[in-house]
């Protein structure tokens, strides 16, 4: 077994723009649910407004990557709006059937034909990123060592996506030491409490809710920068992974996300190369090559699990927050 290989593939995966938008996505839901207390299981739907306000934006009105950029984050906000004005003043568990079943209709609304000519329907959305690449510095050839070798372009992708998470966690660093970081924490262990005080309850989830979201859009746009735009790519699982980063690194912490989403995509990958060479070689031989791909899954959940058990409150997590996770 070409141990080299498999290990090399999964470092691939530390740096790379996925590992950068999960993270960044996993950023959102700390603001939504870590500090804030809102259960928000929709994220895949801001993902999907944000990679394809990108992309119809670019493909079908000609707009600039950064008209592109605006376009999708005000899809966002809208989105935010929709979801959160019925919602925010009613228990928690209402919003995650909202979002959970908004995300959704989102996802089946860029997959049908009625809107084809803009969405491509289930065959998704391709060739926008020469806006993109077109602002790159970079000189063309490859850089870099090992298997961190890549062109121009995958070498600006990466500079581009995680000079955005960093910027991402410097700003929600910031912001949660502020009077209005303090309110949302507040929020989230007793909003009653916070409401006698005076503050607008309402008014602070509904700001929450859209800059999570916002952080999801961008995460979306990233996210399809190395490859097509495709629906099916924004199912419901697309946010169980994000909370399952969001848990593994610590729900009300600033560096979990970014950490869980490298250990996540490192074991995702390593557990992948693992098993399909184990049933090369003959290891497994009561398993098919398709069956192999999907119990990466499992050995990745039962990691987590475990990291789960012995480190409840996340690698970075706090355990003062954890009756709150809990």
């Amino acid at each position: 077994m070409d141990w080299g290989a498999i290990f090399s593939n999964a470092a691939v995966e530390l740096i790379s723009p996925t590992t950068a938008a999960y993270a960044l996505a996993a950023l959102g839901l700390a603001i939504h649910f870590g500090y804030t207390g809102l259960l928000n299981f929709g994220q895949a739907g801001f993902m999907a407004l944000g990679a394809y306000g990108f992309a119809i934006s670019t493909l079908s009105f000609g707009f600039p990557v950064w008209g592109a950029v605006l376009v999708g984050i005000g899809a966002s906000v809208i989105f935010a709006l929709i979801l959160g004005i019925p919602t925010l003043r009613l228990r928690a568990d209402y919003l995650a059937i909202v979002t959970i079943a908004a995300a959704e209709i989102v996802r089946l609304l860029f997959t049908t034909n009625t809107f084809q000519s803009l969405t491509g329907s289930a065959n998704g959305l391709s060739g926008y990123k020469g806006g993109f690449a077109g602002l790159n510095p970079i000189p063309e050839g490859r850089y870099g060592f090992g298997p961190f070798e890549y062109n121009e372009y995958d070498w600006w992708l990466r500079i581009v996506a995680w000079s955005i998470v960093v910027l991402a966690c410097l700003f929600t660093w910031q912001i949660m030491r502020s009077p209005w970081g303090r309110v949302i924490k507040g929020i989230r262990e007793d909003e009653d409490a916070v409401r006698a005080l005076g503050k607008n309850v309402y008014s602070y989830k509904m700001q929450s809710l859209i800059l999570g979201g916002v952080f999801g859009t961008i995460a979306g746009m990233i996210f399809v920068l190395p490859r097509a735009v495709v629906p099916s790519n924004y199912q419901t699982s697309l946010t169980f992974f994000i909370y399952a980063i969001l848990l593994l690194g610590g729900a009300s912490t600033i560096l979990g996300p970014v950490i869980g989403s490298m250990v996540f995509w490192v074991l995702l990958s390593f557990f992948s190369g693992f098993i399909a060479r184990a049933v090369e070689a003959g290891w497994i031989p009561f398993m098919s090559s398709i069956q192999a791909g999907q119990l990466r899954f499992i050995l990745v959940g039962v990691a987590i699990m475990l990291i789960v058990i012995f480190r409840p409150q996340g690698i970075f997590g706090n355990k003062k927050e954890l009756a709150f996770v809990k």
